[in-house]
């Protein structure tokens, strides 16, 4: 469980992060805090105190507190242009080669985006896991309702009513994570040669998903700072999709987190379009700020959303319990989604409810958010200063852990990529993130492993191995 001022200090950090505050600037004083946030002296005391233990601000005597000038100065990646149209999965072999590539664990884990074992509650999951084998009834060792179980449904309803989203237990559907939950819907909402509408620079194992099931994109831009909202309805009225596949909160690769704004005109969107929105929701509950988003989902009258989320990404990659809630456009759908949703291992949904009505995993979150924020943040600053002084851009994520980072353009991520695999390090590079190799000259970092003075070398590596590329380049 965090404490107010933990939450107090968790917000002013993010602000400093995401340069809302900026070096040398000096904050409110601490009565003047305290009447600001309805709090008492002794609690905006403590928030200060913490704030200058992480080092992010600092007292002058009687002059007050300032934040300290430690960040170097960045500027967000910018994505190339292109037009939308529908069209295949050009690299799907590349992209199983990467994917494979981004789980061997003898590799600097810069790869696939995972939390470190460091940061996973395993012995608090191994009681409640525990717990729910002793208290299972005889009917939970027979074939579990393919739905999910009921226990796991109403812990999760709970759970979520807490951030503000009212998500009946009815119409959650329990699945082996989100990948195999997007999976079942994009088979059973369309057909093979169809077009999914998505935003790019994406998750890449989105694309090799809809490549292996033989769909294509129709690709509309995104970039640090969210979604083009009007080309993504440009692409809705002028192809008329079935489906639009995006995520609002943190996405990977760039770590935006939308506006209530654009998530409402998205749900708009989708109702005048008659498009269903697949809303990958994973990494929401990797908030910088202490305070889940609401997905788009909150704003769905239409039943035009389907809300798909996991905890691979909040709490552990290895725990493949995931999410999907429908809406009352697929009401009849229900049949169809209940034959083929495959049942998920009762003992570990048994777990995950315990684990949730516990409060383990709120607590767990509570705990995980600042030290997401502070370590993201410390990726942030070795990378910008191993690169330094080139100028690359790298993404400000509100929240989880992946970072983009932008790299001069005369630069072959793919070679890079090589590499860095032969010298122990993997790394995703961005040519698997779209089409016509527009982020070809782009990589993306996992930041959720401590970083360690190994992986710090790492980095220095692969920034000297940059460098090293553009001089002789130069002489060519």
């Amino acid at each position: 469980m965090s404490f107010h001022y933990q939450r107090l200090a968790q917000q002013i950090a993010q602000k400093i992060y995401q340069q809302q505050l900026l070096p040398r600037q000096k904050l409110s004083s601490l009565r003047d805090f305290a009447s600001q946030h309805q709090v008492s002296i002794s609690t905006a005391k403590s928030c200060y105190e913490l704030l200058e233990a992480q080092g992010l601000i600092e007292v002058k005597s009687k002059s007050g507190y300032f934040v300290k000038s430690t960040s170097v100065a960045s500027r967000l990646p910018i994505s190339p242009a292109f037009e939308s149209r529908p069209r295949t999965v050009s690299n799907l072999v590349l992209q199983n080669q990467i994917q494979e590539a981004s789980i061997q664990h003898h590799l600097i884990p810069f790869g696939a985006i995972q939390l470190s074992p460091e940061l996973i509650s395993v012995d608090t999951l191994r009681r409640s896991i525990q717990r729910a084998l002793k208290h299972c009834k005889p009917e939970d060792f027979l074939y579990c309702n393919r739905q999910g179980h009921l226990q796991l449904r109403e812990a999760l309803a709970q759970h979520w009513r807490e951030d503000g989203i009212y998500i009946s237990s009815e119409d959650i559907f329990i699945s082996n994570g989100c990948m195999p939950a997007l999976s079942l819907l994009i088979q059973l909402l369309s057909q093979e040669g169809d077009s999914i509408l998505i935003p790019t620079p994406t998750f890449n194992g989105q694309l090799q998903l809809i490549a292996g099931l033989k769909r294509r994109i129709i690709e509309t831009p995104a970039d640090a700072k969210g979604i083009d909202l009007l080309r993504l309805e440009q692409a809705m009225a002028t192809h008329r999709p079935k489906l639009c596949l995006l995520t609002a909160n943190f996405q990977n690769p760039l770590g935006y987190c939308l506006s209530d704004a654009d998530k409402q005109k998205i749900a708009q969107l989708a109702a005048r379009y008659r498009c269903i929105i697949l809303e990958d929701d994973i990494y929401a509950e990797c908030s910088h700020s202490g305070k889940r988003p609401l997905p788009i989902k909150y704003w769905d009258t239409q039943g035009f959303v389907v809300w798909v989320g996991s905890v691979s990404k909040s709490l552990s990659t290895a725990y493949r319990v995931g999410w999907f809630c429908i809406g009352s456009q697929l009401k009849a759908l229900y049949p169809q989604i209940i034959a083929n949703n495959i049942s998920v291992n009762t003992p570990l949904q048994l777990g995950l409810a315990d684990f949730i009505y516990s409060r383990e995993y709120r607590n767990h979150l509570n705990q995980l958010q600042p030290r997401l924020m502070q370590q993201v943040e410390q990726y942030r600053q070795e990378i910008l200063s191993a690169f330094n002084p080139l100028n690359v851009g790298l993404s400000q994520p509100q929240g989880g852990y992946a970072l983009w980072l932008e790299l001069p353009e005369l630069i072959d991520s793919l070679d890079l990529y090589t590499a860095a695999q032969n010298n122990q390090i993997n790394i995703v590079p961005g040519l698997v993130f779209g089409e016509d190799e527009r982020y070809r000259h782009f990589v993306r970092f996992n930041a959720g492993h401590a970083l360690t003075p190994h992986l710090k070398a790492a980095i220095i590596f692969l920034a000297d191995w940059v460098k090293r590329h553009l001089a002789n380049t130069e002489f060519v």
